[in-house]
Order: structure tokens, then C-alpha cells, then sequence
């Protein structure tokens, strides 16, 4: 049986029970409008997957935002590209007749091989809001690493299945700390614009902003943060705007207007599915094939990589063990994915020349969560949109940039929420545990206490201004901060120090990192705009020089 039709056998017994689930950017208590078909995603994958014993000039692991740039340059300078990704295609409607499972009702599509929901909301008034759940390949993955969870998307398309799709580009002046040895003219010159292009980026209208319904909490956000002399500003994001205006107007079925964002979205987000990986696809030298989880590159005898790949079925069994030969192999897992596989790498033998920078250099982004309780005189509105659209920007005084997040309970909550993303000068690496066969990852928990030292700096101001409190009832009992967790895990195989200064790994012809393990730890904003620049920087110096 097809993954595809197994998927849809597998969600047929799945209840619709409705209840309160929350999320990291959002929390859905209501029952949500629309059953319309979602249109599958514009990406083609393979008909049939790899074959053992294939030979392909360039192997990209994983469909995320460094390796669809990769594919999609590689592709149309004349190369064919093989991609494998761990998670699903995402191109199918289950039986509700939505490809993704909503943010009110998380079933067996929301999480990645877990028995048990692992909400970042994990608490709602009181009550915990976790639920069983069938083991299944879902879009999310709520990976536990020692003392922080990392939150990654699982599918082709990667992180942008499962972000607010924030696209955010760093102020000029932060550049330098976050990528010392690439050159910022470049950057800001040709490789952001090409990258903010390409995804669709753009901003929201403001004169909307100032009347719709579902940003009323952004604008209540706006009003507080001003008033004690904090700037709001606008933020791009991929979001299709004029879908989500004929979603108010109740002409198109909602989307970010029925919560849909974690555990993905159904029509308005332009997804990598709807952006560089269509463009991959239509020059017909890309092929997907997903539910393929690579475990072992070697250098061949006769040159090249030996590639050993696992094909996955929906409850995570391993059906296949494949053999793939490729000259080039470019690790694009993710920054958890690449630094855990290049670790193994190194420390099992397979790849000993690796030098001692990888699993080095490890961040969170500064992530930190937190709520706050607004006066019956401040509504924040019982309609909210799921996709951010501002935010306030105390980085320069106080280290913290707090994008204002939707709690859309589809009740009235005079809560204000937020994601603050800070100067956490904290790193973490991994390392091989060769008594569990398991790489690690020593990150702290207490190494949270800058990021929220740094969101205080914005919220206790904003509190004593206003005459409020911090919600305590989000994150467990009595309990402020969201330091559990991060949205944005990056660093693990740093630009010229685990590489060169364009991805080449150290020590190994031909293979090449082209995703958030280049990046050390924070990029003063949500980061995959800066991603996608970087590996749109790398990969045209790569083709130029390399190939």
C-alpha cells in the first residue's frame, strides 16, 4: 500500500472531537468554518521513490529552506538533484478534506512519531490541554534534547510547513555578530532581495491593519508597547495578504483566520511547497522522495559518497535500507538534523576527518515565551488571526525583539502574548553517546535566565505602565516563562569554522552544509529569510567554483 493511501486509511478512525489545544503562537478553542478541499501543494515528488544502487550527481538531505535553494540553483545550472526528506509529501487530504490537521483538534497528522500531543501552550485556565494521539509520521516534531524542546517541521518543505512565516531581515548594524566573515554589502545587496523574492515576502496593509477584526490584539499590542515609548514595527511575512483580506470578508474558506499555523496551513501561506520547491519541480531535474531518513555518508571507493538511506512508513517503521551512491551530498536535515547526523559521522568513523568545530556553537535564538493579563478595558478581540505581523524592537536597549503572537481561543481573553527572540550569548554543542548510540545536546535550562532578563526589560516596563500582570497559567502551574523550548535551533556546523566560508565541509571534497547549522546560535529575528539568503549566497559560489 502507497504511504498516501496508507495516510488516509490511518486518519479515518481519528476523532473531531473539538477541545482547547494550544500552541506556540497560538491556542484554538472553537470550532473552526470551512471543509473545502485544500489544493495539494504545487511540489511533484517522486513517483517512485529512490532505488537502492541509484548513482546521482547531487544528494540534498532534507527539503527545508537551505536545501530547496540548493535544488532549485543546482537544478537550473544543468544539474540533476535527488532530495530525500525524513517527513511526509503533506500533498494529500485526509478525510476532513484538509491536507493538515487544525490547531483546535491536533490528531495523529500534528506530531512527528509521539504518542502524546507536546503542546508549547502546554495549560489553558488551569487545565492541561495534552492528548493521546496514533503514532504517526505528522508535520511537527516536538523533539526533547536533554533540557530544552526543539521544535522542527517534518515534511517536504520543512520549518516553513509549521512557522508563522515571519520573514524577517536583520537591521543592518546587527549583521556583523550573527555572520562575522561574510561580507553584509553582498547580503543586503543581492542575496536578501534575491531570497525575500523568491519566497514572497511581503508586508501587510497597514490601513487594514487599523480596522480588521483579527489584528485588534496586534493593535492592542501596538497601543501598549508605544505608550511606554517601545517602537511596534511592521514585519513581512509569507502569508498571502489578499487571501487572508477575502478570508475576513467570508469569500474564501479561513485559514489563519480559523488558527490554522502549527501543525500547518491548509491555503493562505506561501510555503517552500508553493515557492522554491515548485520552481525545483517545474525545471524537471528535481526529484523528492520523502519519507527516506539518511543514516550513513562514507566516501566510495570509486569516488563519490555511499549513501545509506532508510524508507520509513507512517508509524516510523524502517521497510527499506537503501544504498545510494553521489558525488556531491549537501546536508540540509536542519541544524538538529545535520549537526546530530555529522556528529555520528565523525565520532562512528564514517567521516573522521571532520574537524573538531562540528556540534559546536549551538543556540536557541534567544527564544522565550511569555503572557501578559490586560484590564475588561483592553479586548483584545475574540477573532485573531494565527499569522504575526509586528512587533516590538528593544534590541538595541534592552537585547530583545518580541514578535506580539495571536492567542486565538476564539473567546475574548484580555491576554496579550508574545515570542520574544534575545540576545542569549549562551551556546550549546553536541556530542556522541557511545553508550546509547545517541548524540547529545548539553543546553541548560538555566541558560534561558538572559532571554528572560532581556523580555523583562519590555514586559515589566509595559506592566507597570499599564497596570498589569503576567499570565501564569500557559506553561504549568504558577509558572511565567516559556524557557522550554525554542522555534529557531541554530548553529551546529558553523560557516568557516566546521566549513569554509561558503558551507564546504573541512576535510571532505564534495560535501557541502547549506542550512541553520552555518548560523551560530542567533540571528536577532526569526531567522529563515536569513537562511535562504545565506545558502542563495553559498550555493551560487558553490556552482561557480566547485562545479
Amino acid at each position: 500500500m502507497s504511504d498516501i493511501n496508507q495516510h488516509d486509511k490511518d486518519t479515518r478512525g481519528v476523532s473531531r472531537r473539538r477541545f482547547i489545544a494550544g500552541t506556540g503562537s497560538i491556542l484554538g478553542a472553537v470550532s473552526l468554518a470551512g471543509r473545502a478541499v485544500a489544493a495539494p501543494a504545487r511540489i511533484v515528488t517522486a513517483a517512485s521513490p529512490i532505488p537502492s544502487g541509484a548513482h546521482v550527481p547531487v544528494l540534498v538531505i532534507g527539503t527545508g529552506y537551505g536545501g530547496s535553494v540548493a535544488a532549485l540553483r543546482l537544478a537550473q545550472a544543468g544539474v540533476d538533484v535527488q532530495m530525500v526528506e525524513m517527513g511526509m509529501a503533506w500533498d494529500t487530504p485526509g478525510p476532513d478534506g484538509k491536507i493538515f490537521a487544525n490547531t483546535t483538534s491536533p490528531d495523529q497528522r500534528s506530531y512527528w512519531l509521539r504518542t502524546r500531543t507536546k503542546q508549547p501552550l502546554s495549560n489553558f485556565l488551569g487545565f492541561p490541554i495534552d492528548k493521546d494521539i496514533p503514532r504517526y509520521t505528522g508535520v511537527l516534531d516536538a523533539e526533547e534534547m536533554g533540557q530544552i524542546i526543539v521544535y522542527q517541521g517534518r515534511g517536504v518543505g520543512g520549518g516553513s510547513l509549521v512557522n508563522g512565516g515571519m520573514a524577517v531581515t536583520p537591521k543592518r548594524e546587527n549583521f556583523g555578530a550573527i555572520l562575522p566573515s561574510v561580507n553584509a554589502d553582498e547580503m543586503y545587496a543581492t542575496y536578501y532581495p534575491r531570497a525575500n523574492a523568491t519566497l514572497g515576502t511581503g508586508l501587510i496593509d497597514p490601513a487594514w491593519f487599523d480596522t480588521t477584526d483579527c489584528y485588534q490584539y496586534a493593535r492592542v499590542g501596538r497601543k501598549q508597547a508605544q505608550r511606554s515609548g517601545f517602537p511596534f514595527v511592521f514585519v513581512p511575512d509569507v502569508y498571502d495578504w489578499d487571501y487572508m483580506k477575502q478570508e475576513a470578508a467570508g469569500t474564501v474558506t479561513r485559514s489563519a483566520l480559523a488558527g490554522e499555523i502549527l501543525y500547518g496551513n491548509n491555503y493562505g501561506k506561501k510555503s517552500l511547497q508553493k515557492t522554491y520547491l515548485a520552481q525545483a519541480a517545474a525545471t524537471g531535474r528535481v526529484t523528492v522522495s520523502p519519507l527516506h531518513k539518511v543514516t550513513s555518508v562514507a566516501p566510495a571507493a570509486g569516488g563519490g559518497y555511499t549513501v545509506l538511506i532508510d524508507q520509513l512508513n507512517t508509524t516510523g517503521d524502517t521497510t527499506a535500507t537503501k544504498t545510494v551512491t553521489a558525488d556531491r551530498v549537501f546536508f540540509a536535515a536542519g541544524s538538529v538534523g545535520t549537526s546530530k547526523l555529522l556528529v555520528r559521522l565523525k565520532a562512528t568513523g564514517a567521516l573522521p576527518a571532520l574537524n573538531g568545530e562540528i556540534g559546536q556553537g549551538w543556540g536557541d535564538n534567544g527564544n522565550v515565551m511569555c503572557g501578559r493579563a490586560n484590564h475588561l478595558w483592553d479586548p483584545t478581540g475574540s477573532l485573531q488571526a494565527s499569522i504575526p505581523c509586528g512587533g516590538i524592537d528593544n534590541w538595541t536597549a534592552g537585547g530583545a525583539f518580541a514578535e506580539v503572537a495571536p492567542l486565538p481561543t476564539g473567546i475574548e481573553t484580555w491576554a496579550s502574548f508574545y515570542l520574544s527572540i534575545t540576545k542569549n550569548p549562551n551556546r550549546a554543542r553536541f556530542t556522541w553517546n557511545a553508550a546509547t548510540g545517541t548524540v547529545d545536546l548539553d543546553w541548560q535550562t538555566a541558560w534561558k535566565q538572559p532571554s528572560i532578563d532581556m523580555a523583562k526589560t519590555i514586559f515589566d516596563k509595559i506592566n507597570a505602565k499599564e497596570g498589569t500582570i503576567y499570565r501564569t497559567d500557559l506553561f504549568g502551574v504558577y509558572k511565567i516563562w516559556g524557557d522550554h523550548l525554542t522555534y529557531h535551533p541554530l548553529g551546529g556546523a558553523v560557516l568557516d569554522r566546521a566549513t569554509d566560508n561558503y558551507g564546504r565541509l573541512r576535510g571532505y571534497s564534495g560535501l557541502y552544509v547549506i542550512d541553520g547549522a552555518l548560523i551560530p546560535g542567533n540571528t536577532s529575528v526569526n531567522p529563515f529569510v536569513t537562511i535562504t539568503a545565506l545558502a542563495e549566497r553559498n550555493i551560487e559560489n558553490i556552482i561557480a567554483v566547485d562545479l
